[in-house]
């Protein structure tokens, strides 16, 4: 493997439109992504959504994808993302509002990162069960640095409403 080679963790979430297709959509788009490789993606989870409640639930998933950081760097990846946020109509304005998408990078290696623009590992993907139980599903022996092992961490939200759907 060469070394420029580095496994991203990306979040998806939606709870505008019709959720499911357009979390299904943004995985193929995930695909099309210019230097890199898709690896898998989780199933997908019906959750409760975070910060302003009066809204309908998300529909989540996670993907893991093979980047070079030599041609992708962590802040030219999350760009990437955004662009296919931007493509299925994503607004950024409020902060935990409606969304018909989210991307958010998790974890782009072991690389560890804060910027005004992105900080790695995501500052809170600890403190939500819709990131941690997709992200257990598609790497169950994950362990981020200082912060413990994927799996160890989802026990700690369980109090957090999450629905596989089948």
């Amino acid at each position: 493997m060469s070394l420029d080679l580095v496994t991203a963790y990306v979040a998806l979430g939606a709870n505008l439109g019709d959720p499911v297709v357009t979390v299904r959509s943004a995985i193929e788009a995930l695909h099309g992504i210019a230097g890199t490789r898709f690896l898998v993606a989780s199933s997908l989870y019906r959750t409760a959504p975070v910060g302003l409640r009066d809204q309908p639930d998300f529909i989540n998933a996670a993907c893991a994808l093979e980047v070079s950081s030599a041609v992708l760097p962590a802040p030219t990846f999350l760009a990437a993302l955004f662009a296919i946020e931007a493509s299925f109509g994503r607004v950024r304005s409020v902060k935990n509002a409606p969304r018909t998408l989210d991307l958010d990078l998790l974890l782009f290696g072991d690389h560890c990162l804060t910027s005004p623009g992105l900080t790695l590992p995501h500052p809170r993907l600890t403190e939500r069960a819709f990131v941690l139980a997709p992200l257990a599903e598609i790497a169950p022996d994950l362990a981020i640095d200082g912060l413990g092992r994927i799996i160890d961490l989802l026990t700690k939200v369980a109090e957090q409403r999450i629905e596989r759907l089948p």
